[in-house]
This record gives C-alpha cells, sequence and structure tokens, in this order.
C-alpha cells in the first residue's frame, strides 16, 4: 500500500506529461491559432485554422462591443450586488452546493442581488438560494463547446461568447465578492478581482473565501508568497476565510460604504 501512494505521488516524467497533454487534446483538432496573410509561417497556413485577416478583426471587435452593450443593458437595473465564483462539478448534495445554497439565502436577506457565472454546481447552488429566499438572481452564462446551460434558478441570463467579457460584467455590477471551493475557471476570477483591488481599479470591496478545509492550502502558499516578498499582508487584508454563511454577509456588509448599505432592500 505505501508503494502504491509512492507511485500516486510521483511526478510524471516529460516524456509522460507529454503523452497525456496530447491524448487529452486530441479530440479538439486543429489548433485555433490565426496569422497574419503573407510573412513568416505562411505556409503553415494549411495546417493552422485560419488566417488573421482585418475584416475578421473587425467582425471580432464588433462582436466583443455587442456582447458588452447587450450585458450592460441587462445589469444596469442591478444592484446592490455581490458575484458568487466557485466551481461547475459541485453537485446537488454535496456539502459545498449546500453551503453555496446558504450564501445565496443569506445574500438574499440581506437585500443583495446574487450574480454568479449561471452554470451548473456552486452556481446554481448560489442562484437557487437567492430564488428560493425571494432574492434577485443572475446568471451570466459562457457559451462552452459543451454547451453549458443556464440554471433554472436564475430570473435572468445574460450569454456571453467571450471569458473575458463575462469576467468584466461579474467584476463590474458587484460590490463584494464570495468565492466557494473551486478550480482554474474560480482561481482565474478570484485572482482577477484581488488584482484589480490590490492595485487600487475597483473597491476596496470585501472579498471572502468559503470553506476553511478547502482554501488551507491556499492560505499557506499566500504566507509563502507574502515571505517571498511579492506583496504585502496589507494588499492581501481583504481576504477572510470562514465557513459560515452568515459570517460571509456579515463581513460583506462591513466592509460597504453607509451610500450602499441604505440601498439594501432585505428579503422577507
Amino acid at each position: 500500500m505505501s508503494k502504491l501512494k509512492t507511485t500516486s505521488r510521483r511526478l510524471p516524467t516529460l516524456d509522460e506529461w507529454d503523452r497525456q497533454w496530447r491524448l487529452h487534446w486530441s479530440r479538439v483538432g486543429t489548433p485555433g491559432y490565426e496569422l497574419p496573410i503573407g510573412g513568416p509561417g505562411a505556409e503553415e497556413r494549411d495546417f493552422l485554422a485560419h488566417a488573421r485577416t482585418p475584416a475578421k478583426e473587425r467582425q471580432r471587435l464588433r462582436r466583443i462591443s455587442d456582447e458588452f452593450e447587450r450585458a450592460f443593458r441587462a445589469l444596469y437595473p442591478v444592484g446592490p450586488a455581490v458575484t458568487v465564483f466557485g466551481s461547475a462539478r459541485f453537485r446537488e448534495g454535496h456539502p459545498y452546493y449546500k453551503l453555496a445554497r446558504a450564501v445565496g439565502a443569506e445574500l438574499a436577506r440581506a437585500g443583495f442581488a446574487t450574480l454568479t457565472g449561471g452554470g451548473p454546481g456552486i452556481m446554481e447552488a448560489a442562484n437557487r438560494g437567492a430564488h428560493e429566499a425571494g432574492g434577485a438572481s443572475y446568471g451570466l452564462n459562457i457559451l462552452l463547446p459543451q454547451e453549458q446551460a443556464p440554471n433554472p434558478y436564475v430570473d435572468k441570463s445574460i450569454e456571453f461568447r467571450y471569458f473575458f467579457t463575462r469576467k468584466v460584467c461579474l467584476v463590474k455590477y458587484s460590490c463584494a465578492f464570495i468565492v466557494m471551493p473551486g478550480g482554474l475557471g474560480t482561481l482565474d476570477e478570484l485572482f482577477e478581482a484581488a488584482t484589480l483591488m490590490q492595485c487600487e481599479k475597483i473597491g476596496p470591496f470585501p472579498l471572502v473565501l468559503m470553506g476553511k478545509k478547502f482554501w488551507e492550502g491556499f492560505r499557506r502558499w499566500g504566507g509563502s508568497m507574502m515571505r517571498e516578498g511579492v506583496f504585502a499582508r496589507d494588499e492581501i487584508g481583504f481576504g477572510r476565510i470562514t465557513d459560515s454563511p452568515r459570517e460571509a454577509v456579515s463581513l460583506v456588509l462591513r466592509g460597504l460604504p453607509p451610500a450602499v448599505r441604505k440601498q439594501l432592500k432585505p428579503s422577507a
């Protein structure tokens, strides 16, 4: 048994890593990378998916602009709102699903609208809790190859093609962030909000992490990074880890400017 444990923890060799990586991506096919017309690399165009042209760049800019405009129109009346980040992989019955559902309910009772990425798992749970408690519930759903459908507990679903436009809106319309357990996407959203606050581009807004056990390694990593000198304690002092939905929402309320708190209309 000890030998099995040792083997499972062994880092893969370079060849093993390369095989795993290629196997994982073999279903995708040709990479979607564009080269400009002419110039270096033109001979590889048959291998690559598309050619980069001014017309395509203009079309892309129009899509991005249209996506922002559509989202701004839909979210303009929303507020005050709190975004709940978290994994799509924790299903109903999982302790983290139950925790996120309780968070959504607490946000609604405090008078906040709940924003999520609109999909299943933690996102569904937070929207569900808010919906069941009589609060406003919004989903900013990303269109993926596997067709992530909006969960059934949102009052309104806004669809996004681009991750970055969706992330801008999740940040733009929030006055606080509650981060549930999650993977790469959740970490991306967490660091986006934290970086914007560190650089004083937004906030200071409350940023609360839910799940002490889940985030323990992250907390230790943060301490290690501080000791290396890449950021100071006061730059990440807005982060707090708790297991209590009530405490999380209390921290959000305490961190808000009085003018924002006056706008809250608690649900019955």
